[in-house]
């Protein structure tokens, strides 16, 4: 039931990526609203995560996972009723309360009702689920967006997220820990903060970075961040102990997290509009042409996790992350005319550095962080992965965006300029074929943001990270153990 919960969870994401054309020719969404589509899920949910796991401790762990269910699957039917993309996008954020609240509640669960010698085997079932669902969602949702509409696949977590909801009900005994006082200003100062930083990123490229637009919004997001730090910092009860980051592995892991996932966040954002739009795939044939990715990624996670046990997670960490850069490069050489052979290349490259960096790295932040705050630790291994993810989308979707737009010539028509789904609308085989090399010469550019941030990922991980002490305590397992469940998010 637990597995069923998160598989629910992994495919929606990863079939979203594969609906993005089809999202901007039938609702007319723009690649702004395609971005908010994507970081609307992503910043609530990382925003919530903290307090829905505080919640989880004082109310019932099983009583959230049902309540994150009902609001998951709630969300995602009326995803299916939208019609224009502000619908979708508030249905996605709806979504994402519904995530905030399923996903811890399914970590702290697995922990508590496990005793130590079942616990590892459940986290590696926990850990090939996961993988499952990023290996399958590209295949089904492919299968449905060629055979059905973009609807669909809101759809198919209705009836799943309902036969989990009673499994739980059934099945699951309930559970509690200690309680944790909310920290509602830290919810509210760190949401704002986030939120306003994307809309500055996701706006400033259309309203202009002097704009009276972009300038507030930028000085609400320094102010409300500025104000998290201030008041985590002097709170009695934070949402977030910022005490953690003085540790060295704490810290170094969770920062080398955020810039790996700032190089691999918008990845799909591209692929998706290349299989598509540059190479003509259909949806089912985009989503098996991305599965090489995903399997190579599924098994080199279990050689990172084996090769945890006797070479240094920061060796790991440090060496996925290289590889990871070359898989970038590769891609970063690519051209209209390349095809899927180098494309192929590049991303089993990533594949395997993501599968050896990605255990050590959440192995490592786990390690670092003390058994009274192993709940707060495990919802920060989400929360830094989903920062990162929501500003590379939101940077990167900008970046690609106005850098396709003045690789465009001068006289294409306006529409044509705005983004490729418009060009491919248009139907006019000149337009189309420029947009195409605009397109691909955006998306090398992209390729190439993606090798700094995963060199820097490794830099900072091979400088700061050091062996974590010897220890007998709960806390060892966290550490000892490479294959963490929240490894497998690295592909998603």
């Amino acid at each position: 039931m637990l597995c069923l919960s998160l598989l629910v969870l992994v495919v929606d994401n990863t079939v979203l990526n594969l609906a993005i054309p089809a999202l901007m020719v039938d609702l007319g969404a723009s690649p702004a609203d395609i971005q908010w589509i994507i970081d609307a899920y992503v910043l609530v949910f990382a925003g919530l995560l903290l307090t829905s796991g505080s919640l989880s401790d004082r109310y019932g762990r099983k009583r959230f996972l049902i309540i994150g269910l009902a609001l998951f699957g709630g969300a995602s039917l009326l995803a299916v009723l939208v019609t224009e993309p502000w619908h979708l996008i508030g249905a996605r954020a709806l979504m994402g309360v519904g995530g905030s609240i399923l996903m811890p509640s399914t970590l702290s669960i697995l922990i508590t009702v496990f005793d130590e010698e079942e616990r590892r085997k459940a986290i590696a079932a926990w850990s090939a689920v996961a993988m499952v669902g990023v290996i399958a969602g590209p295949t089904l949702g492919g299968f449905l967006l060629e055979n059905y509409w973009w609807g669909s696949i809101f759809l198919i977590n209705v009836p799943v997220a309902i036969v989990a909801g009673i499994a739980a009900v059934l099945l699951m005994p309930e559970s509690r820990g200690p309680a944790r006082r909310l920290d509602p200003a830290g919810v509210l100062l760190s949401t704002v903060g986030m939120g306003a930083l994307v809309y500055v990123v996701i706006s400033a490229p259309s309203a202009g970075w002097t704009s009276a637009e972009t300038l507030v919004a930028a000085a609400v997001a320094v102010a409300a961040l500025t104000a998290f730090v201030i008041w985590e910092r002097r709170t009695e009860h934070p949402m977030l102990p910022l005490e953690l980051f003085r540790d060295r592995n704490f810290s170094g892991a969770s920062f080398s997290i955020v810039l790996m996932s700032f190089g691999t966040g918008a990845l799909l954002l591209m692929l998706t509009q290349y299989l598509q739009f540059v190479l003509g795939y259909g949806p089912m044939r985009a989503g098996l042409a991305l599965l090489p990715y995903a399997v190579a990624a599924a098994l080199f996670n279990a050689v990172g996790a084996g090769l945890g046990t006797r070479v240094s997670n920061r060796v790991l960490v440090a060496t996925g992350l290289a590889v990871m850069a070359c898989g970038f490069a590769v891609l970063a050489f690519m051209t209209a005319g390349t095809g899927y052979g180098v494309l192929i290349a590049g991303l089993m490259l990533m594949g395997i550095g993501g599968g050896l960096a990605g255990p050590a790295a959440y192995a490592t932040l786990m390690g670092a962080v003390p058994p009274a705050h192993a709940g707060v630790g495990s919802a920060l291994n989400d929360t830094v992965q989903q920062v990162g993810m929501a500003l590379s989308i939101a940077v990167l979707g900008s970046v690609l965006a106005g850098f396709y737009t003045a690789s465009m010539p001068a006289d294409a028509p306006a529409a044509a300029r705005e983004s490729i789904g418009e060009a491919m609308r248009l139907g006019d085989p000149g337009v189309i074929g420029t947009a195409r090399e605009a397109f691909v010469s955006a998306m090398s550019l992209g390729s190439w943001v993606g090798v700094a941030f995963t060199l820097a990922a490794a830099t900072l991980a091979f400088l700061v990270l050091r062996p974590a002490p010897a220890t007998t305590g709960p806390g060892a397992d966290a550490d000892a153990d490479p294959s963490s469940p929240a490894a497998p998010s690295l592909t998603t």
